[in-house]
């Protein structure tokens, strides 16, 4: 619509200058000297629902970080669109690999280079500033609530808890996240569902104390290297997943599903060039978006041990650790794989070291069916926007509370992300594309607009 054009370029400098500013607040909810800078950030998140136009927003409290709940209500009898993000971001660290301060936004080459541009940040303001074009121009056609946590990062452990004890509250028709990705501007894309998660940490414990290599070296195990052969034991070499039980349940996609996930345009020397590797790696028999969507995965998120620091230190250590997670697919549940990973580094122990494995956090895949009215008005959406018509697709990354909310308020999830794969999401120079955000703005009324009618 014309007058949704008019005024988002009339105020485009306006709704970027307020993303950045929300770039700025440091809401790391990992750590615990952030707290106070989570707080002013749900602050931050409840002022700018109020200014684009919410009846209400308000900061209310959980056992953990807050959340933010804002609301605008034209019509009872009308749909109801619950919009999910999350304000919480991951830590920064390494920052000596950031090219500017994380927290301090840098624009260049169309980019806005932060911590939380991508995720979330960026995605879920674009809600904010489209409920504001249609407040603003009298065409807002569904009621609206917005649901803006601070635990995502971390698993949500409270969010669950807040939703059971707040159905009423949040009572709609559909949920609208935009926490995902898309191929790329030329080839739009929808996610049709995202995989689910179980991460855990593995603490190898060899003699009582550091050791003297010299001394102790060849007599006693390197807890170290047991370690690192735990964790190369978990693949073949067809790097699949060794792990007993581990396929059990994982729903294997049908033959007409790879080949709608395989039309996606793909190109494999672009894509190793993008990443600066001279070969792919993963499962045999799956193509790359099939082993990063519709295929469980296991990786080793981190590990150390011993000295670390500069310079040597000839020890033989006490205590090495790895953080782990997998991936999953539809019909597998975080909580038995994650039974399943701790059981399974406890046994395969040698007795010459002791293992302590325990949970991090965890959520279940989930998956949004492509024939809901919900998906359909999102594939308009943007069909009316891009040109194009979107390819669905499965997202590789994992939203804790997707389950947690389709239980809990009996409704479907719609995925409609703006990012691209190469935002460098939980990474170093995390950025999004300034056309990205301000195509977001201008697809997503479309969605309230197609929904209210079908």
């Amino acid at each position: 619509m014309q007058i949704w054009k008019d005024y988002q370029e009339k105020n485009k400098a306006r709704f970027l200058d307020e993303m950045l500013d929300l770039l700025r607040i440091p809401s790391v909810s990992a750590k615990s000297e952030h707290k106070a800078d989570m707080l002013k950030c749900a602050e931050a998140v409840k002022k700018s629902l109020l200014a684009a136009g919410c009846d209400k927003a308000e900061v209310m409290p959980t056992e953990g970080h807050p959340v933010v709940y804002g609301e605008k209500i034209i019509d009872p009898s009308k749909p109801t669109v619950l919009v999910y993000g999350h304000y919480d971001v991951q830590p920064a660290e390494p920052l000596e690999l950031w090219h500017n301060d994380p927290f301090d936004p840098v624009i260049k080459d169309g980019k806005v280079f932060a911590r939380g541009s991508a995720d979330d940040k960026g995605q879920f303001f674009m809600h904010v500033k489209a409920l504001e074009t249609q407040v603003k121009t009298n065409t807002l056609t569904t009621n609206i609530k917005f649901l803006i946590e601070g635990e995502e990062e971390v698993g949500s452990p409270n969010l669950g808890k807040f939703v059971a004890a707040h159905k009423s509250l949040l009572k709609a028709d559909v949920i609208l996240i935009s926490d995902s990705s898309m191929l790329s501007m030329e080839n739009p894309s929808l996610d049709t569902g995202v995989r689910g998660l179980s991460y855990i940490q593995v603490e190898v414990t060899g003699a009582n104390r550091d050791l003297h290599s010299g001394t102790y070296g060849g007599a006693v195990a390197n807890p170290i290297t047991i370690l690192a052969k735990m964790i190369a034991s978990c693949h073949d070499e067809n790097n699949h997943i060794t792990i007993p039980g581990f396929y059990d349940d994982v729903a294997v996609a049908t033959k007409e599903e790879r080949e709608l996930l395989n039309k996606a345009p793909y190109d494999e020397k672009e894509y190793k060039d993008e990443l600066g590797v001279k070969e792919l790696w993963g499962e045999k028999g799956y193509t790359t978006y099939e082993r990063t969507g519709i295929r469980p995965t296991l990786e080793l998120n981190g590990i150390w041990g011993g000295y670390t620091g500069e310079g040597a230190k000839t020890v033989l250590p006490s205590k090495a650790y790895a953080k782990i997670s997998a991936r999953l697919v539809p019909n597998q549940s975080s909580d038995k794989m994650t039974e399943l990973l701790l059981n399974y580094f406890k046994s395969i122990a040698p007795p010459s070291v002791t293992v302590k494995a325990e949970l991090h956090h965890g959520g279940e895949p989930y998956m949004t069916p492509i024939d809901s009215k919900g998906y359909k008005a999102a594939a308009k959406a943007v069909e009316t926007t891009f040109g194009k018509a979107p390819i669905p697709v499965r997202g590789g990354g994992s939203i804790p509370i997707c389950s947690i909310l389709e239980k809990e308020l009996g409704i479907k999830i719609v995925f409609m992300g703006f990012g691209l794969d190469n935002d460098n999401l939980h990474s170093p120079n995390e950025k999004y594309n300034i056309e990205n955000y301000y195509k977001g703005i201008e697809t997503i009324p479309y969605f309230h607009k197609y929904f209210a009618e079908n």
